[in-house]
């Protein structure tokens, strides 16, 4: 029994392993196209079930890629390290591509020096397949685009990538690269180039986004006329209609850069007139350029600089961060603290993350208890019916006519007569119990409510099974417990399992493991009947 026990765990263990290694597989196939669909899928995986190295290393793997590309992380990222050590020397790919996901998650959670350097260090390996470097020189680049120059990691992406898709793409990070580098005669070719491409391929949209940004690369460059000549023509196109308080912006800034002071404050007045139509969380943004124009104008009139213009844009960018994160602190020192709002930021968000998977395990729990209380309940209910209809049965056998003159008849009726049945219904006064302990008063041969009397019961078992319970005490007294004697006597009268639980007031399983309890006393065979074998045993 007991290897048997043990085979089924190890099947039952087999099992689930399959399971999960196939969901993990369907998962890690879609998560770069449809992440949301992996992360379903790979919910219905306990990584606590996960007792294999190799499934455990791809299941982290698979959910920090689907978190990757869906451009957030979860606390389960953190294992992603897991799945690097797992398969650094085992698979490049994987071991490149989670060496990867691992950078980012450091990144993310602020170390922004250590991810790079990862990034730098993967995209630098020789001896390895270009396209295994793809993704961590994509990273690379993204995530250093603000901190760095860019341009040889991005040249040797448009080198070694394939994918004409993502060219566009690299343009466009070329582009920003220049830009912020200084090199703004670069910057324009590229973005000129990247203009003339979405005219060709028919992208109004995005060909009017480019023309915007380069309006701010002609002001970057002096050339102050062409930038103006462009916001007029932009603004009035359809997609500019929306946007014209950023173009007059546009204008002041040009007519400032040409000492025009006077045309500078008109077009700034312009601006300002249309952004009072704007949304409140847009007018923050807008502000943040126009108050500095509105200083550098009053200062020209003046000859003073207001700080109230910068307080108002300081002030608006605070309150904004600070319903958005939910931060609790406020900054004292607002340009000197950037750093240290983005640091309490990050606090509180971490605590809410942490209380948020608080609350959602809590919820599990209770839901996971109410369904064991209705199946429980249920089961229970399904027990009583059971039992009760056991019993009805016995009631009814009690009450017939001996017109069946066997053996095992005529000792069952007797049997039960003597087992106490009474005892039994009368011990739960439901009223269907109270019904059936009615029927059985009117059972003859002097049936009251007395316990069981077993000694009558092993001298019936004597008398008509030729000494059978004597010399099964005299064989077995030693090895057996008077509780398992009682139940070879009920076995004897021809008497079932569930008959038995219900006679002797304990459930069918615990008749079960005393019954297996019995065959290994004894020494019977598994297939074999144990009243089949006593009887042999005892008469031989």
């Amino acid at each position: 029994m007991l290897v048997a026990f043990i085979v089924t765990c190890i099947d039952v263990s087999c099992s689930h392993s399959q399971k999960h290694t196939q969901i993990i597989s369907d998962a890690e196939r879609i998560a770069d196209e449809h992440p949301d669909s992996a992360l379903s899928l790979l919910a219905a995986v306990d990584p606590t079930e996960l007792t294999h190295d190799s499934i455990k290393a791809k299941y982290y793997y698979v959910m920090a890629s689907a978190h990757d590309r869906q451009s957030h992380i979860a606390l389960s990222d953190s294992m992603i390290s897991f799945s690097n050590d797992y398969y650094r020397g085992k698979d490049l790919k994987r071991s490149i591509r989670s060496a990867s996901l691992l950078a980012l998650y450091k990144f993310r959670n602020g170390e922004r020096g250590t991810a790079l350097g990862m990034l730098d260090s993967l995209s630098s390996l020789s001896d390895v397949p270009d396209s295994f470097l793809i993704v961590p020189l994509r990273n690379s680049v993204n995530l250093g685009t603000y901190y760095r120059s860019n341009e040889s990691r991005i040249k040797r992406l448009m080198a070694i990538d394939k994918d004409e898709d993502w060219h566009s793409h690299y343009k466009y990070l070329l582009y920003f690269d220049f830009l912020f580098s200084g090199k703004n005669d670069s910057s324009l070719v590229v973005l000129d180039e990247i203009i003339d491409m979405t005219a060709q391929g028919g992208e109004k949209e995005m060909k009017f986004r480019y023309e915007y940004e380069k309006m701010g690369v002609l002001e970057e460059l002096g050339r102050f006329a062409e930038s103006i000549s462009m916001a007029d023509s932009l603004m009035n196109e359809p997609m500019g209609s929306s946007i014209k308080h950023y173009f007059y912006l546009w204008k002041s800034l040009a007519m400032l850069n040409m000492q025009n002071h006077i045309a500078a404050t008109s077009e700034l007045a312009k601006a300002d007139s249309l952004a009072t139509a704007i949304s409140e969380d847009e007018r923050w943004y807008f502000n943040s350029f126009a108050y500095v124009l509105h200083t550098v104008l009053d200062y020209q009139k003046t000859g003073k600089v207001s700080l109230i213009p910068l307080a108002r844009i300081n002030n608006s960018q605070r309150d904004n961060l600070f319903d958005a994160q939910h931060v609790r602190q406020e900054a004292a020192q607002r340009a000197l603290e950037i750093e240290n709002q983005r640091l309490t930021i990050k606090a509180k968000s971490d605590r809410q993350t942490s209380l948020l998977i608080i609350i959602v395990l809590i919820a599990l729990i209770v839901s996971g208890a109410l369904i064991w209380y209705a199946l429980n309940k249920k089961r229970k209910a399904l027990e009583v019916l059971e039992r009760n209809e056991i019993l009805q049965k016995l009631v009814d056998e009690s009450k017939s006519t001996q017109t069946d003159s066997s053996v095992n008849e005529i000792l069952r009726r007797v049997m039960l007569q003597q087992l106490g049945i009474i005892k039994m219904v009368a011990e739960t006064p439901t009223e269907q119990n109270r019904d059936m302990l009615r029927k059985i008063s009117s059972v003859k041969n002097g049936t009251d409510k007395a316990l069981v009397n077993w000694e009558n019961v092993y001298d019936m078992i004597d008398n008509l099974y030729s000494g059978f319970y004597s010399r099964l005490h005299e064989q077995y007294g030693n090895i057996l417990t008077e509780k398992e004697e009682q139940i070879i006597a009920l076995m004897v009268a021809g008497f079932s399992t569930k008959e038995i639980s219900v006679i002797t007031g304990r459930t069918a399983a615990t008749i079960y493991v005393r019954k297996s309890s019995i065959r290994k006393k004894l020494g019977v065979p598994e297939k074999e009947d144990i009243v089949a074998f006593l009887r042999q045993e005892t008469e031989g």
